[in-house]
């Protein structure tokens, strides 16, 4: 099937599965039950459909009712022994049959590597809603034979790692090397390319074949397509990219927050593009935005996976933003808007009630439309501040935009000094000329705006703020030494207890550190 045939039956399906863009929630409502049901009746067999009673379930007169009452909500911690046995070869354990895949996940605020299962259920569940996210996109304003032209996904590497028994490696990696054959032809950078291990040969690589290729949408994270457009536009001498790419028209992008770098990704365009935002975690396709202008992206619904959220307060949470025993999960119906919600997975992995780290605030919950807000672990909050990641890219945003400039990388430390406490905040920008001074004072201007918590604890025991202006190139030299250098890698924006002594010796011929 050509791109073109291929397009129009996108176009007819489109027409039968509106509904997948266009519902309400009391419809979602009865999709999760449904997909609830069936997952359930396809593991009851494993030994964790055994342990926790799922046939009982299924029989109960309210089986959602039911399966927050036996099943309990778990972390990676508590899943750890089952997936490792599952890593280890044994079948049956949280999901019918054996798992030979495996995404590395170390999320943002660990080092330690995750190892989450993405078995032949999972894949067929993300690549399904990956065609929904394309769908979404040929029903927008762009060229109607887009689907002709290349697709350029930035990702991880295909050579995965292989232990004699499973395959890992990152979940971009796991995807790519398993993408319909109809779509294989029109993806870049191709399989030679994706197999190469080294990130930055990687990069080179794709430079060097750019002016081949005829893309139309690009796919990967906002911080690496940034670098790579950088390297693309130098290299040839262009002004824009669209003197390489004429037909790019779309940007589908996730892992990270876009604000920070929109401003530098729209000023490589030869004319604007449409951005359209995923959220695909390594546990599962989570959600998409269906319209160019909406609001947040819309959960994906009718695709074996159940969702739970867990009101990300005190009652739920320690303060060390660790689950507490006696925390309770809601559904779909009981959601408000302008709540952070910790996220809470069920899905063909294996995953049953198991917290991704993820935080997320409905938008608009009648039609189950979200943003992603932050990580749990990855809220700052050491005086009682409750410094979310969404208030401080809020606040970043804002004196970027005070000082006609951009601040695309950061990372902040709260730590004890004396009787009281500080926040270290280092934020890339190559602009040496900035008064580091102003710019603290209008971000802790803005920050004290948008969090009353904050505005009053900086009137006591949080007496100070360090702030420090580093070039990118200090991130991610720190990424690779220290985490993960590629397309999938995040820099982790609360440091923790164990990274931020390796920080500050990484940092140490940067940073002076100036008065609070």
């Amino acid at each position: 099937m050509n791109g073109r045939d291929f397009l129009s039956q996108l176009m007819i399906r489109g027409r039968r599965i509106t509904d997948i863009f266009n519902f309400t929630r009391s419809k979602a409502i009865k999709w999760q039950e449904t997909t609830l049901k069936k997952m359930l009746y396809t593991a009851r067999n494993t030994e964790y459909g055994q342990k926790y009673g799922f046939d009982d379930i299924l029989i109960s007169k309210n089986p959602v009712e039911e399966y927050r009452k036996r099943v309990p909500l778990v972390t990676y911690s508590q899943m750890h022994e089952f997936w490792l046995r599952q890593y280890n070869g044994e079948a049956d354990i949280t999901w019918p049959g054996r798992c030979t895949h495996f995404a590395l996940s170390s999320g943002t605020t660990e080092g330690a590597s995750k190892y989450i299962p993405v078995n032949h259920d999972q894949l067929k569940a993300m690549i399904r809603a990956s065609r929904r996210q394309l769908l979404a996109m040929a029903l927008t304003d762009i060229p109607k034979d887009f689907l002709t032209k290349d697709y350029l996904m930035l990702g991880g590497c295909t050579d995965l790692n292989y232990n004699g028994i499973s395959y890992s490696g990152d979940l971009s990696g796991i995807t790519t090397a398993n993408i319909p054959n109809w779509f294989e032809r029109f993806s870049r950078p191709g399989p030679e390319i994706t197999a190469i291990k080294d990130w930055e040969e990687k990069v080179n690589r794709i430079v060097e074949e750019a002016p081949q290729w005829d893309i139309v949408m690009l796919a990967g994270a906002p911080s690496w397509m940034r670098l790579l457009i950088e390297r693309i536009i130098k290299r040839y001498q262009v002004n824009n990219i669209h003197e390489i790419w004429p037909n790019l028209s779309i940007y589908c992008w996730g892992a990270v927050a876009l604000a920070p770098y929109r401003q530098s990704l729209d000023s490589m365009m030869g004319r604007p593009i449409i951005y359209m935002e995923s959220y695909l975690a390594s546990e599962a396709y989570v959600a998409n935005q269906t319209k160019p202008d909406a609001g947040g992206m819309r959960l994906v619904f009718r695709n074996n996976t159940y969702f739970e959220f867990v009101a990300f307060n005190e009652e739920n949470f320690d303060a060390d933003s660790n689950l507490k025993p006696t925390a309770t999960a809601i559904g779909l119906e009981d959601v408000v808007a302008d709540m952070d919600y910790a996220i809470i997975l069920t899905t063909p992995a294996g995953a049953w009630r198991y917290m991704i780290g993820d935080t997320i605030r409905f938008t608009n919950p009648d039609i189950c439309e979200i943003k992603i807000t932050g990580r749990t672990k990855q809220f700052l909050s050491i005086t009682g501040e409750h410094l979310s990641v969404d208030n401080m890219m809020d606040g970043l945003r804002r004196t970027a935009d005070d000082f006609q400039t951009d601040f695309t990388e950061f990372t902040v430390k709260g730590v004890k000094e004396g009787s009281n406490f500080v926040h270290h905040w280092y934020i890339s920008n190559q602009n040496t000329t900035l008064d580091t001074e102003a710019i603290k004072g209008k971000l802790d201007q803005h920050l004290r705006e948008l969090n009353d918590d904050y505005h009053t604890e900086r009137n006591h025991v949080l007496t100070g703020m360090y702030l420090h202006l580093l070039p990118e190139e200090v991130f991610l030299t720190f990424l690779e030494k220290h985490l993960k250098l590629g397309g999938q890698s995040k820099f982790p924006r609360v440091l923790s207890d164990n990274l931020y002594p390796l920080w500050v010796e990484h940092v140490k011929s940067y940073v002076n550190q100036p008065s609070t």
